[in-house]
């Protein structure tokens, strides 16, 4: 398995990571426990040691499947888990205030089956806890030994620097794909000045990019993909060009819309790990097989200046959610 570092941090990792909320959150109901243990067992072995959960996940069901899952092999694995939602739950709104943080890591620890996180993200930035206090409590929570590595999720520019300046930031967790390079153009400069690895959640899209969703896909009434504009049936007609790109390339490659995907994504820096999330053994081994597709400088090239003359309809969250992503 190829490796990475994140940034100047020197945590390394598998080069691909696995995330895991889809087992137990948000695309559907909660999978089978015992499927799913099976599942992160085989990424294990397969090499995977990066493993991207959060307490708000089910809440707490993802949390509870990875301490069983990887409880055989812990020393091994790296566990990232996120904090930042009242009592846990998303549906409740943000609360990173330092007392919650210390309940947090509490709750995870025990359900994570571990005496330390790994890495430990904030899960948004919540406008009405400053920076300084919520960077201040994880360095105390380093200097304890509950915590390795400090991250954030969907952080802007402003919030990195103030967070990095109390203690250094890790990585930044954001959505990144050929359908939303949004970082690239403002985060991208700053995470590289600073040192900070970056994890890309959704590198496929939300599955959309692995041409297996067309208009007519009927999701799961609980599938929060129903509440997101880019999924309207309207919007996925319009975004077919971008899959009909993928296909094209793929199809010369000999490989699939998303080890394409995935392998773009792989050669855009040195210090970026994806994680994309499955709960299927052939998609897991078909993403694995993106390490191995190595894009040249021309298909790179190619590939860029055919996805740049493409617009995507639809914004990737409904407006009430923007308000909390990249402050």
């Amino acid at each position: 398995m190829q490796t990475r570092k994140l940034g100047n941090s020197g945590l390394e990792i598998s080069a691909l990571g696995l995330g895991c909320m889809g087992m137990s959150f948000g695309y559907g109901p909660a999978h089978d426990k015992n499927e799913m243990i099976s599942l992160l067992r085989s990424a294990y072995e397969k090499g995977i040691t990066f493993f991207d959960k959060a307490e708000c996940y089910g809440p707490f069901l993802n949390e509870e499947l990875l301490g069983e899952a990887l409880a055989p092999f812990r020393d091994k694995a790296v566990i990232a888990t996120k904090f930042g939602f009242l009592e846990g739950d998303s549906k409740k709104g943000l609360d990173s205030r330092p007392e919650w943080i210390r309940k947090s890591i509490e709750g995870s620890l025990k359900r994570l089956n571990t005496d330390v996180i790994d890495l430990y993200y904030q899960h948004r930035v919540d406008p009405n806890v400053p920076m300084e206090d919520v960077a201040g409590t994880i360095k105390d929570l380093i200097q304890e030994g509950k915590v390795k590595h400090f991250g954030l999720s969907e952080a802007g520019v402003e919030s990195i620097r103030r967070a990095h300046a109390v203690q250094p930031v890790t990585a930044l967790q954001s959505e990144y794909s050929l359908w939303w390079r949004t970082p690239e153009e403002e985060i991208f400069p700053v995470l590289e000045e600073l040192g900070i690895g970056f994890v890309p959640f959704s590198p496929l899209g939300r599955g959309f990019l692995t041409a297996k969703i067309d208009e007519n896909t009927q999701f799961d009434s609980t599938d929060f993909r129903n509440t997101l504009p880019r999924f309207t049936p309207e919007a996925r007609k319009v975004n077919q060009t971008l899959v009909d790109l993928l296909s094209r390339i793929a199809a010369e490659k000999g490989a699939t819309n998303a080890q394409i995907a995935l392998a773009w994504i792989l050669a855009q820096k040195p210090w970026i790990a994806p994680i994309p999330g499955t709960t299927k053994l052939h998609r897991l081994e078909e993403n694995l097989g993106a390490l191995d597709l190595v894009l040249s400088a021309s298909d790179l090239s190619e590939i860029n200046d055919a996805a740049s003359k493409i617009t995507i309809e639809g914004s990737r969250y409904p407006e009430h959610l923007q308000k909390i992503a990249g402050k």
